[in-house]
C-alpha cells in the first residue's frame, strides 16, 4: 500500500519520526507497517557514505526492499537520508508502478543542530565529521512543485508530526488541509524555516534572560527586532505555547523577508501576553 519517503539531513529525527508514523498506523490501522532502512539494512554509515558504489548499491538494495514489501496491505516507511532527487524520483516511478500513493516527510534541521546530535550519540552510531559534512553539503532539498516530492510535510524538532494529515494524504487521496506541517513555501522555503525556527528561540531566551532583572512594566529588546515586549511574567510553557502558534500562522504566511521575523513575533507576543 502506501510508501512515506523519510528525507533531511543525518541526524535529524527521521527514526523518531518514522517510529511515531508506525506506531500511528498501527494503532488506527490493521495494516502491516514496515520501516526499511539503513539500521535494517546493518549499513556500516561512515564505511558506505564514503565511497560512491557502496552507496549506489546501498540505496539500490534500500528501493529493492522497498519494491518487494509494497503491496495493498502494507505501508511502507523508507527511513533512509533520500537526499537525491533523482533517487526520490525512482521511488515516485516505484509506487506509480504499484498504483498506490506515496507522500514525502522532510525533517528539517539545521546543519549545526544535526552536528551536535551526531556528536551526543554512541561512538558507534556516529557519523565521523567529514562524512557528515559531506552529505549535508550534497543533500539536494526537496520542493512541493516537483511531482515526485508531493505531498510534501516538513516537520521541525519541537513540531507535533502530522499523523492525521499524513493519514489523510495516503488514504484519502486528497491534499492535506494547511497546518504548521503542510504549507505552500516561499523559493527558499528551507532557508525560511530554518530562520523562523532560530530567530524565535532567540527571542525567547532574550525574554528569559531579561526576566532575571525585570520588573513589569520594562520594555525588554530582543535580538533583530527593533519593537521592544512589554515585559509582563510569563512562564516558559506559556511562551513556548505562543511560538508554537506563531510558527504555525508563519508557516501558512510565509514571507521571504526574514528580517522582518523578530518583530513580527515580538508583536504576536505583546499580543498574546496582555
Amino acid at each position: 500500500m502506501p510508501l512515506i519517503v523519510m528525507c533531511g539531513y543525518p541526524c535529524s529525527g527521521k527514526t523518531l519520526r518514522a517510529e511515531e508514523l508506525k506506531a500511528h498506523f498501527e494503532e488506527t490501522t490493521d495494516r502491516q507497517v514496515h520501516i526499511v532502512g539503513d539500521r535494517a539494512l546493518g549499513v556500516d554509515r561512515n564505511s558506505v557514505y564514503a565511497d560512491s558504489q557502496k552507496e549506489k548499491d546501498t540505496r539500490a538494495s534500500l528501493k529493492a526492499e522497498v519494491e518487494r514489501k509494497v503491496n495493498k496491505d502494507n505501508i511502507v516507511i523508507l527511513d533512509s537520508l533520500n537526499y537525491i532527487k533523482g533517487y526520490r524520483y525512482e521511488l515516485f516511478c516505484l509506487t506509480k508502478h504499484a498504483q498506490t500513493p506515496h507522500c514525502l516527510v522532510h525533517c528539517l534541521t539545521s546543519g549545526e543542530e544535526s552536528s551536535l546530535w551526531n556528536k551526543n550519540r554512541e561512538a558507534a552510531e556516529q557519523y565521523s565529521q567529514d562524512i557528515f559534512d559531506g552529505l549535508v553539503q550534497r543533500f539536494e532539498a526537496p520542493d512541493s512543485r516537483n511531482r515526485w516530492d508531493s505531498p510534501l510535510f516538513t516537520v521541525l524538532k519541537d513540531d507535533v508530526p502530522p499523523l492525521e494529515a499524513v493519514s489523510d494524504a495516503l488514504f484519502k487521496r486528497k491534499a492535506p488541509p494547511p497546518n504548521q506541517s503542510t504549507q505552500s513555501q516561499p523559493l527558499s522555503s528551507t532557508n525560511f524555516l530554518y530562520e523562523l525556527d532560530k530567530i524565535t528561540q532567540d527571542v525567547l531566551m532574550a525574554i528569559f534572560n531579561a526576566q532575571k532583572t525585570s520588573v513589569p512594566g520594562d520594555l525588554i529588546s530582543v535580538p533583530g527586532a527593533t519593537e521592544k515586549i512589554s515585559f509582563m511574567t510569563a512562564n516558559m510553557a506559556e511562551l513556548r505555547k505562543l511560538r508554537r502558534q506563531f510558527i504555525s500562522y508563519s508557516k501558512m504566511h510565509p514571507t521571504e523577508k526574514t528580517g522582518q521575523i523578530a518583530n513580527m513575533f515580538v508583536q504576536y507576543l505583546n499580543k498574546g501576553l496582555h
